[in-house]
């Protein structure tokens, strides 16, 4: 399947709601260097919603959903979120897509639908579950009974189901109470959807289904989103429906919504190393613009955009050594000698720039342009790619790795902010924000409303974490397992999105086919302790389950997990090494004077046992005869 993003418009029949919006366009690139497949933007364009009564909001004045992101962009070509349909809730991990409309889970009638993450979504057993009925606003189905929706890809996979309605909830930490909302029950997928390890699409674009338009619609939200992907060392992030106070220092550039149906961004020039790419301003407008992509793992420039930026790279790398990709079916660009610290990457790799129309620039760290080369440590190969002989733009996840994104649609503009988006509560200091990233609530029993308990794997409070310790219980089929442990460790920290040696085997327990290891995980570089935020997404990871190995380490199961926060150790404990020490020299300086004591004493003793030969004693007074 072709890597490039190619936008072709066929003729054929597309059952949607009227004034529906774009599909979801994802890049895909699979763990461990396999084959990248792609979803790309959709083959049916259509103009924004116009009914939206676009006006102007205090984000504080209303509430919104915190909602916690998932996965790893370059592990599976997307970040998820959670959402419950029903009453009681179904829970599902959907990819946030900002180029699709429709928000669909697959459905317990559902005869050709792929073995996803969650179990189907069943309407039997929501109370609140109704189907949209046929009417004049909606493309029927062929009994003219229930409306339905139809999505069809350029890559040739597709989606279609019934519309329903029924009780949407977001999260435990979300302010935002359950909704009644139009979603897609699917009953057919095929290609990419099918395959897919996520259970459907959240869609965040423009138009009617969208479920941004929606909330929007119903003046529960302003009409604002944002979204926080985590960076190349720390997968996960955040998301937001609803506004927030943008940072101060916050970039913005503006998104014409007439432009294009997907959300654009006004970029006139790129520089490399502090030096702009001789480029004719026009060429970042070419037929859709450029577009910002969430669902897309890369990016994607014209042909001459995509040559003057890969020149510009080599030309400060020429001290490097340019090494083959990881995978032999693509011409990958990359380097190796480059380290394994990523915050030691911009010693090595130029800092870009994106300057938009209004004067202001996005700077882009290396690990906004680089992906980790899966094969040969400390080396990194370039995600931008060309894109065909397609004009459009297309900036996917990876250019906004530890970018909060803003899309203020109410007033058409689009900002940047980098952070460390697994630390974005605080960053932000959101009034009422908690401590930890959200994370999804235990999966059994289900809540009868939205989810209000915090689960057992989030940490409470605000920790300083020096060490997280996970009992795995393992299905293996390889005969003996422990020649294989640094390999399992490897990739471990390869779906953790950490260095591998950062994972260390504390214990090894075989039991038949199944073997009891015990895992530490340890900070990276020269930090002393992970933050409460990132301990928590590496322990929902194992709990939820979104470790993937491959097939000859078999199933695992998380039996028991520790952790070792870094205040609750004592002064004695933290400065082991200085007080080990000081007990020796005192040992040693204590010996010293003893035994000087001892040879000292030891010679009195001699000199008082010992009397010379003319030592001068007192005569005896002669005894008379």
């Amino acid at each position: 399947m072709a890597r490039a993003l190619l936008i072709q418009l066929f003729t054929f029949t597309i059952l949607l709601i009227v004034q529906s919006s774009p599909s979801t366009s994802l890049l895909l690139r699979p763990p461990h260097g396999g084959p990248r497949q792609s979803m790309l933007l959709p083959l049916f364009l259509s103009p924004p919603n116009p009914r939206r009564h676009l006006q102007r909001s205090d984000p504080q004045t209303h509430p919104n959903a915190r909602m916690g992101l998932y996965d790893d962009l370059l592990r599976n070509g997307y970040y998820t979120t959670r959402l419950w349909i029903g009453t009681p809730p179904q829970m599902f991990a959907l990819i946030v897509d900002t180029g699709s409309t429709v928000t669909y889970v697959p459905c317990s009638t559902c005869e050709q639908c792929g073995r996803h993450q969650d179990p189907k979504f069943e309407p039997e057993l929501s109370s609140t579950y109704k189907p949209l009925q046929c009417n004049l606003d909606c493309n029927c189905d062929s009994e003219k009974v229930h409306c339905v929706y139809d999505r069809q890809y350029a890559e040739m996979s597709s989606s279609s189901g019934v519309l329903a309605e029924d009780v949407l909830s977001f999260g435990n930490l979300s302010e935002l109470q359950p909704q009644r909302a139009v979603f897609g029950c699917e009953n057919q997928e095929t290609g990419d959807l099918y395959s897919q390890r996520a259970d459907g699409i959240m869609g965040l674009g423009r138009g009617d289904l969208s479920i941004v338009d929606q909330l929007v619609e119903k003046g529960l939200i302003s009409d604002s989103f944002s979204l926080c992907y985590g960076g190349m060392d720390i997968g996960g992030g955040a998301m937001v429906l609803g506004g927030i106070s943008p940072p101060i220092d916050m970039v913005f550039t503006q998104s014409d919504p007439v432009r294009s149906p997907y959300y654009n961004i006004d970029l006139k020039e790129i520089h490399v190393a502090g030096k702009p790419l001789m480029l004719n301003p026009i060429v970042f407008d070419g037929r859709h613009g450029t577009v910002l992509d969430s669902g897309t793992t890369y990016a994607y420039f014209p042909e001459p955009v995509f040559i003057a930026f890969k020149d510009a790279i080599m030309k400060e790398l020429n001290s490097i050594q340019k090494i083959r990709g990881p995978d032999p079916n693509f011409n990958d660009i990359c380097f190796s000698g480059a380290g394994s610290d990523v915050s030691e990457l911009s010693k090595t790799f130029p800092v870009v720039d994106m300057v938009f129309g209004n004067g202001q620039k996005l700077s882009l760290s290396p690990e906004n342009y680089l992906f980790r080369h899966s094969k040969v440590r400390g080396a990194y190969c370039l995600g931008i790619f060309q894109n065909g002989k397609d004009p459009t733009t297309l900036l996917g996840g990876i250019i906004v790795r530890n970018t909060l994104v803003m899309y203020d649609r109410e007033h058409s503009k689009i900002g940047f902010w980098k952070t460390n988006c697994s630390e974005l509560w605080e960053r932000l200091q959101i009034s009422g924000a908690p401590p930890q990233m959200p994370s999804a609530p235990d999966r059994e029993p289900p809540p009868t409303t939205a989810p209000t308990q915090v689960p057992d794997h989030v940490l409470p409070g605000e920790l300083q974490i020096k060490q997280i310790t996970c009992d795995m219980l393992l299905n293996v089929s390889y005969p003996n397992l422990k020649p294989h442990i640094t390999e399992l460790a490897e990739f471990i920290a390869y779906d953790l999105g950490i260095n591998s040696s950062q994972v260390r085997l504390m214990n090894f327990t075989p039991n038949g086919n199944d073997s009891l290891i015990r895992l530490a995980i340890f900070p990276a570089g020269s930090s002393d302790y992970f933050s409460n935020a990132t301990a928590n997404s590496i322990i929902a990871q194992f709990a939820e389950h979104h470790v993937q190995l491959p097939a000859t380490f078999g199933s695992y199961q998380l039996v028991g997990w520790n952790i070792e926060p870094l205040e609750k150790r004592t002064w004695w404990q933290q400065n082991y090494l200085v007080v080990f020490l000081a007990v020796v020299v005192t040992i040693i300086i204590g010996l010293s004077a003893f035994g000087m004591w001892f040879i000292w004493r030891h010679r009195q003793q001699m000199l008082n046992a010992y009397k010379p030969v003319n030592a001068a004693v007192p005569e005896q007074e002669l005894q008379p005869i």
